[in-house]
């Protein structure tokens, strides 16, 4: 019984790192690259492991609602940003590492915000 427990918890404790693994690499994005995008805040959550943004953007494509992907809550206060800098409706410009597979989205790096203020490099 002791064995059967054991290799059950072993079980679950893998399948956890397997799902773990991926959702917090950033491999899907490069870094080597810098995007700057315009947009309308449809969605501003900061929170850990790592926030989400829903950008509308409007280019050649057409007009889309976009969620990004931004540091954790700790490290964008970090890099300047306060509580309500950025609301749900405000025009902002974000600087994105965008994904590798050439879809929509990317990683937040940095952002303007309305009123001009930066936040990250």
């Amino acid at each position: 019984m002791k064995t059967t427990a054991l290799f059950a918890s072993l079980v679950l404790f893998l399948a956890g790192v397997a799902i773990a693994g991926p959702h917090h690499s950033a491999a899907g994005q490069d870094f080597n690259k810098r995007v700057e995008l315009e947009g309308v805040v449809k969605k501003w959550e900061l929170s850990n492991p790592h926030g989400v943004v829903i950008l509308e953007i409007k280019d050649a494509k057409g007009t889309r609602s976009i969620e990004y992907e931004t540091h954790s809550r700790n490290n964008v206060y970090r890099a300047g940003y306060r509580d309500g800098m950025v609301k749900v409706g405000d025009k902002i410009k974000i600087f994105i590492a965008p994904n590798r597979d050439g879809s929509d989205g990317g990683y937040i790096a940095s952002f303007m915000t309305a009123k001009g203020d930066k936040v990250g490099n």
